[in-house]
């Protein structure tokens, strides 16, 4: 089972072409793994999956596999909301050597509870991998209940679920009911400490793009009960939990990852750059994390993009 923080990872592209930057790519991983991260998502919503095309978005995993080499899992983010498609990214991603994929609740089409279940035990069936659910109401329009989940527990290969609503009385009944072996990961910053602290195991995080080494020891600190010390990593995230919701993700922290210089500033339409008048909040949360050294109150340019780093 994997445990403990798990980055959501952004995808790197050029501010010219919009193709992935794939040097800059590859040093993320490792700098993630150099600062504690558990395992990584790739291309998942943090990864602008929906600007993807199917090509590039395999070609994203299969090279954060080989970048990462075994040395720390890495999920591949095949939700969609067509079974057939979710089928397909879910059996390229395993033919990738991905270690697990993450599997969001089809969106926009809105399905019953039955044919929520029907969808991810389709795939789960079809293809030979751990799968984690990923339900986010506040983006698909849909809501795996409860219920639905624990059916789905029961699928040989649906090993657990990234659960985005924030309800910690939710997360507590699902950890409670969930079969032994089956993980219940936050996907809220905002919560993460409390839902591990409660017996979670992780948290799938958009912060720890920014603060990997930070969130790292948060879920270290609740994985073994130590809440003193979860708390006090806990506030000194919560400024850039916030702040990195302040536009749509990725916005934030990919403008937030320019800005520390790890790539260049670049995101795909429809997506937009941060607001400049978000900019002084962000930069503030950052250097409140440690994660930027310098004065937030700084002039802060308004136009044209941050160099891709050498």
């Amino acid at each position: 089972m994997i445990t403990g923080s798990i980055v959501a990872l952004a995808t790197p592209m050029s501010p010219v072409s919009q193709a992935v930057d794939y040097p800059a790519l590859g040093r993320l991983v490792d700098w993630h793994i150099e600062q504690g991260s558990s395992a990584l998502v790739a291309v998942g919503t943090t990864g602008e999956s929906p600007t993807l095309a199917v090509d590039e978005h395999l070609e994203v995993i299969r090279f954060c596999v080989r970048q990462a080499a075994g040395r720390i899992p890495v999920i591949a983010g095949t939700g969609a909301n067509s079974t057939a498609e979710a089928i397909e990214l879910t059996e390229g991603a395993r033919a990738t050597g991905a270690d697990a994929c993450l599997l969001v609740v089809p969106y926009y089409n809105k399905p019953t509870q039955e044919g929520l279940y029907l969808h991810h035990r389709a795939v789960a069936e079809a293809v030979a991998i751990p799968q984690i659910l990923y339900n986010v109401p506040s983006r698909t329009a849909c809501d795996m209940q409860p219920e639905t989940v624990l059916r789905l527990a029961e699928v040989a290969n649906i090993v657990g679920i990234k659960e985005a609503t924030g309800d910690l009385g939710r997360a507590r009944r699902l950890i409670e009911a969930v079969p032994p072996g089956f993980a219940v990961y936050s996907g809220d910053d905002a919560t993460a400490m409390e839902l591990i602290l409660l017996g979670g195991q992780g948290n799938v995080s958009v912060t720890a793009n920014v603060a990997p080494g930070l969130m790292a020891q948060l879920c270290a600190a609740a994985l073994a009960g130590d809440r003193r010390r979860a708390e006090m990593l806990n506030q000194r995230l919560e400024p850039l939990n916030r702040a990195l919701f302040l536009e749509a993700n990725p916005i934030p922290v990919k403008w937030a990852l320019a800005r520390m210089g790890r790539i260049a500033e670049a995101i795909r339409l429809p997506l937009t750059p941060l607001s400049v008048d978000l900019r002084q909040a962000v930069c503030a949360a950052m250097v409140a994390a440690g994660a930027l050294v310098e004065n937030p109150g700084e002039e802060i340019a308004s136009e044209g993009y941050l160099a891709a780093p050498k």
